[in-house]
């Protein structure tokens, strides 16, 4: 299948549109008023996140903003760092992983842990994700993400606003918006994003966990499509118990 335009293929006005950016908007803005200095935008650096990112620079929100480079991401999807820094001004944290724990989990289950089973994919997430993002959210009372109800029936309920399992508010200020909206937004505002959507991959996640998807597969198809629908997730947006397959180091901030 040959790659396209992600604005022509996807955005399109539809009715809200207008109301629902100044929604969204002003939950960015009561979440950096509600919680000065202790919030951070946990992008993945996929389209929704891109479209908080420039929301946040472009109305000057203090809100921080921080990524995960597991070291298993695309090399699109790495270049978006320094494109935010570029284009918008803004100091990217970046979060990597304990490299011993990466070494360690490697030598004993191999580069290909993750399609074995779901336990080992999991033990993977948790140390190139988990423990990084709970690095990034060690000090900060809130934190926002670009969860949608669209994007899964796993994500169908999500809240504009919810607590963790930390106790600190999460905001997900395009909860209610469609896949349309977001590219929608992207072409308004000319807002930069991962060159990997122009060639059908709607969900960027690590390279081996991450396909392009075909005509007519749900939103998130390309994600450890290997696995049953509800084991899709990483970890990062559900309240699970961690995988026993795991670094010898214990996550900081996830469990004891």
């Amino acid at each position: 299948m040959s790659g396209g335009n992600a604005i022509q293929l996807y955005a399109r006005q539809s009715a809200g549109f207008e109301t629902r950016i100044a929604q969204a908007l002003a939950l960015l803005r009561r979440a950096a008023v509600d919680h000065p200095g202790r919030i951070v935008q946990a992008t993945s650096l996929g389209a929704e996140d891109m479209v908080i990112t420039d929301l946040i620079a472009r109305y000057d929100l203090p809100i921080a903003v921080g990524t995960l480079q597991t070291g298993m991401l695309h090399a699109e999807t790495v270049g978006l760092i320094g494109t935010i820094e570029a284009r918008y001004a803004l100091d990217v944290e970046v979060y990597e992983p304990v490299q011993e724990s990466v070494v360690h989990f490697v030598a004993r289950h191999g580069e290909r842990a993750m399609y074995e089973s779901i336990d080992r994919r999991k033990g993977c997430c948790a140390i190139r994700k988990l423990e990084p993002l709970a690095r990034m959210l060690a000090d900060r009372g809130a934190w926002v993400t670009g969860m949608r109800r669209e994007q899964s029936a796993n994500r169908g309920t999500v809240e504009f606003t919810e607590q963790d399992d930390k106790g600190r508010t999460k905001f997900n200020p395009l909860a209610d918006w469609s896949w349309a909206d977001v590219w929608q937004y992207i072409a308004l505002n000319d807002v930069p994003y991962n060159p990997l959507h122009d060639q059908f991959f709607p969900s960027i996640g690590c390279a081996p966990c991450t396909r392009a998807i075909a005509v007519g597969e749900d939103f998130r198809a390309g994600r450890w499509w290997w696995e049953a629908e509800g084991a899709k997730e990483c970890g990062l947006h559900v309240h699970d118990e961690l995988p026993a397959e795991q670094s010898p180091i214990s996550p900081i901030g996830v469990h004891a």
